[in-house]
């Protein structure tokens, strides 16, 4: 263990020496130095593709390669963190110039920095943390979080809990007979950064202190249904419900579960995260109990990725360690005018 540790901090002490020819260029010479004056080629490796955000994502960073005349590759990983690596491994013999990506475990991070160092391939996150030296991203010294564009967990969090607070006070439902369900990942520390940031919120919006069931998924709308009808079955007597999760996945699963044991829509209370399912309850105008969801433009996200990347190797610009991207909370009567493209 103590072996690889050490390889893997050696992975990150030459991946930031990559990285750091930038500024000591340019503290040398009062310029940045270019790490790239050919075509740049990129590839971004992406988890679950078929997502409506990872889609718009991909879109964004498409439109802003043509833009920049960026040779650029999109890979699916599904939900296969190992395959990152050899994707990793590919683009270094195929002599790209850099990689970003967005892992679908961040327990495979560290192999995949010590994949980029030893292909000195430039490595870019998007949305989720990933650490250089630990496979656990809540455990890992900020100096070894890999640069990342993307979103902060808690600001996200927060929005969805102070939302949820001013729908249960509007609707005057009683603690007693109100329940809280979160659904998320639990080994996905953005997950758990985003839901323990709604918690709080909640109760300093709300005023109230309301039971809360947190319920392990997938991520996934069928395995968020699933896990919390098995749940529902021993809360008995309770009326009201109140559903966030990490991503619009687990709160579209959850309001469905909630829907199938005869919970009517205005006895829920559920606070999307994504808004790319969201919208589709909206565009019926049926009854849901999706009041109100997070857009993240997936769109900006992937754009800002590639740009940000194209200044480093081409105006030798730092990495930067994070940059958020703004969220924008939409409800039926707003979502049309945010931009949002709800297909």
């Amino acid at each position: 263990m103590h072996r690889r540790r050490s390889r893997r901090s050696a992975a990150v002490l030459g991946l930031a020496a990559t990285l750091g020819v930038t500024a000591c260029s340019a503290g040398a010479t009062g310029a940045a130095t270019p790490l790239a004056t050919g075509r740049i080629s990129l590839t971004y490796l992406q988890k679950q593709g078929d997502q409506g955000y990872f889609t718009a994502e991909a879109a964004g960073a498409r439109a802003k390669a043509a833009e920049l005349g960026i040779d650029l590759k999109v890979v699916d990983l599904g939900t296969d963190a190992r395959r990152a690596v050899n994707e990793v491994k590919d683009a270094a013999a195929g002599q790209r110039s850099g990689v970003i990506a967005v892992l679908p475990d961040p327990a495979a991070g560290p192999d995949v920095v010590e994949a980029a160092k030893a292909g000195k391939l430039p490595l870019l996150t998007s949305d989720d943390q990933v650490c250089a030296t630990d496979p656990d991203p809540s455990a890992c010294r900020s100096g070894d979080l890999v640069p990342r564009i993307g979103f902060n967990g808690t600001q996200l969090g927060a929005a969805l809990g102070q939302r949820a607070a001013d729908e249960y006070r509007k609707a005057g439902w009683s603690q007693a007979d109100t329940r809280i369900v979160s659904l998320w990942k639990f080994d996905v520390t953005v997950c758990t950064d985003r839901i323990n940031a709604a918690k709080d919120a909640f109760i300093g919006g709300a005023g109230a202190s309301i039971q809360k069931l947190d319920v392990l998924t997938d991520n996934t709308v069928e395995g968020a249904r699933a896990q919390l009808a098995t749940v529902l079955g021993e809360q008995r007597g309770i009326r009201h419900w109140i559903v966030w999760g990490c991503n619009d996945e687990n709160v579209q699963g959850g309001v469905t579960a909630l829907q199938q044991a005869g919970v009517t829509p205005d006895n829920t209370i559920g606070i999307g995260l994504g808004a790319y399912l969201a919208c589709k309850d909206w565009q019926t105008g049926a009854p849901t109990g999706m009041r109100a969801a997070l857009f993240i433009n997936g769109r900006d996200v992937g754009a800002r990725a590639v740009q940000t990347m194209y200044d480093h190797l081409r105006h030798g610009k730092p990495l930067p360690a994070e940059v958020a991207v703004a969220p924008v909370m939409v409800d039926a009567a707003t979502w049309q005018k945010s931009g949002l493209s709800c297909t």
